[in-house]
């Protein structure tokens, strides 16, 4: 019963945490490369596409386990102290009172997956010319 309670604790803290982030990407004072992590963070940890297959056995979960902790532990560290701070707790008060009512995250998901499409895109594009193809004599 305590190990179920500890886990139940422990995922309130990451909705709060996950929260602040996202009011955190709101905020002006965040510089853009913290913005950047954060809406692949959250996107590639609400997307149903994985590097690795979930029924993978073992190595489905474990890009899970370590890409969205890693996005989200680099995403704290590029935001502000006092920002963060502020963040925590305006989400702590808000799971605290009623749950919240996020209408657009999946805006985040289509908005990453098409940044990072658009990046494939270039660098192939760019890749594929004549001119930079490989020239055999």
């Amino acid at each position: 019963m305590k190990l179920l309670q500890n886990l139940k604790q422990r995922a309130r803290a990451l909705n709060t945490e996950v929260y602040a982030l996202y009011l955190a990407y709101k905020r002006p004072e965040v510089p853009w490369t913290a913005k950047i992590i954060i809406a692949l963070t959250i996107g590639y940890a609400l997307s149903p596409i994985d590097l690795i297959p979930d029924f993978i056995p073992v190595f489905g979960f474990l890009d899970d386990i370590f890409i969205v902790p890693a996005g989200i532990a680099l995403s704290i560290r590029l935001i502000p102290g006092p920002v963060m701070k502020q963040c925590r707790e305006q989400a702590a008060e808000l799971f605290r009172d009623k749950k919240p009512k996020v209408r657009y995250a999946w805006l985040v998901v289509v908005y990453s997956w098409l940044l990072i499409l658009s990046i494939v895109f270039i660098f192939a594009r760019k890749f594929s010319r004549p001119d930079h193809a490989l020239k055999i004599d």
